[in-house]
């Protein structure tokens, strides 16, 4: 396959502003001589049809299992919704394909573990979309911070909005409101951002959590109909990084008139700080600036012109096409660089430990600020 394009088949690919097309394709179609889309499944061999048309596929496929299962197919690329990532990655690795599966891996930890034991069983490349993870700007942020520009980390700041999880919605994005879905303030944007923090600063060594319902429903614009808001629209963690660095996160719903994305670094030398338009840090364009030593005003960094030379212009299909570039050498090369489902099991860990420490303070949990007298003091992680 070293010198042929790798053949890729979507499941969940339509066109207009959706996910799969506004950033997987343009990502893969920067890379030319490595990624040849060849092939759709969506829910139906007429959307699939409709698809293939619109980008200029050869096959349309009646359903998953005839893509996975079709010689047509290198690479089987999930872009559906969470609930149906566990069924179809389980086809595609029984297949013995290669997959990129869009994060979260699984609807919780035990669905990552399981898809992680198959694809190393199989020994398939299998990638997670943390694309966060490869865009120029974090690469950047890890040499500075190797480079020693803070010094020792002494602290992180992360506060970030979601965009959903508010007031209202629409009726694609209703099932996010839904926390058994798995598609969660805390799995999506905060997961997705936690993957760019710990690759920079590494991961927890312990936590507190709280999980708060401020709104208990939403409206569908849509239909005007409103229905129940079970996943969490404020997310709280404290805690301990490997390294004893403090950390410290608020995420909430919706956005804010003010500040959507700052994370910052505090160094003993230095300081790092990190902003964007919303707390999707995987998409959206991450601005940084810093000052260290005797300088006592924060300026831009920027990372070298090369980061974004030949790469897509706008950061939702550059960061994506960083991933395939890795996903292409894994292939072609046997190595394992991408972020890997393994990786995702890992981030599903941390996932996990913040919802069991938030199950465990929830007793003051809900529209209550202030929690009973004898619940004012640290609790045990």
């Amino acid at each position: 396959m070293t010198d042929t394009p790798i053949r890729v088949g979507f499941i969940g690919l339509n066109p207009g502003a959706h996910w799969a097309a506004t950033a997987h394709i343009p990502a893969l179609k920067a890379l030319p001589d490595s990624y040849e889309v060849v092939g759709v499944a969506n829910t139906s061999l007429a959307s699939a049809r409709n698809a293939a048309d619109a980008f200029g596929l050869p096959h349309a496929f009646e359903n998953a299992q005839a893509l996975v299962n079709s010689p047509a197919i290198d690479l089987v690329v999930v872009t559906v919704k969470v609930p149906h990532h566990r069924e179809l990655v389980t086809a595609a690795l029984n297949a013995g394909k290669h997959v990129y599966c869009e994060w979260p891996l699984g609807n919780g930890l035990a669905e990552a573990k399981d898809l992680a034991d198959l694809a190393e069983a199989k020994g398939v490349v299998a990638a997670v979309g943390t694309q966060m993870r490869v865009a120029p700007e974090v690469e950047y942020l890890r040499q500075l911070i190797a480079d020693g520009y803070v010094g020792e980390v002494l602290s992180t700041t992360l506060v970030g909005s979601g965009g959903q999880w508010t007031a209202e919605t629409d009726a694609a994005h209703a099932y996010l409101h839904e926390r058994n879905n798995g598609a969660t303030l805390l799995s999506i944007p905060l997961g997705h951002t936690l993957a760019g923090v710990h690759e920079v600063l590494g991961g927890f060594s312990d936590l507190a959590a709280r999980m708060i319902n401020r709104r208990t429903t939403t409206r569908v614009t849509d239909t005007n109909e409103t229905i129940p808001m079970t996943s969490h629209d404020q997310v709280l963690v404290q805690g301990l990084l490997e390294s004893g660095a403090a950390v410290s996160i608020h995420y909430r719903g919706g956005l804010s008139r003010g500040t959507n994305l700052l994370w910052e670094i505090n160094g003993t030398q230095g300081d790092l700080q990190v902003t964007g338009v919303t707390g999707h840090a995987q998409i959206v364009q991450l601005s940084i600036r810093g000052a260290n030593g005797e300088t006592s005003e924060m300026a831009p960094l920027t990372p070298p012109a090369s980061a974004y030379d030949g790469w897509p212009d706008n950061s939702v299909a550059r960061n994506v096409a960083h991933l395939y570039a890795l996903i292409a050498q894994d292939i072609r090369s046997g190595t394992r660089t991408a972020p890997s489902f393994r990786d995702a099991v890992a981030l599903h860990e941390t996932l996990d430990a913040i919802e069991r420490s938030a199950a465990r303070n929830s007793h003051w949990h809900g529209r209550s600020n202030v929690p009973p007298a004898a619940l004012r003091t640290p609790v045990e992680c």
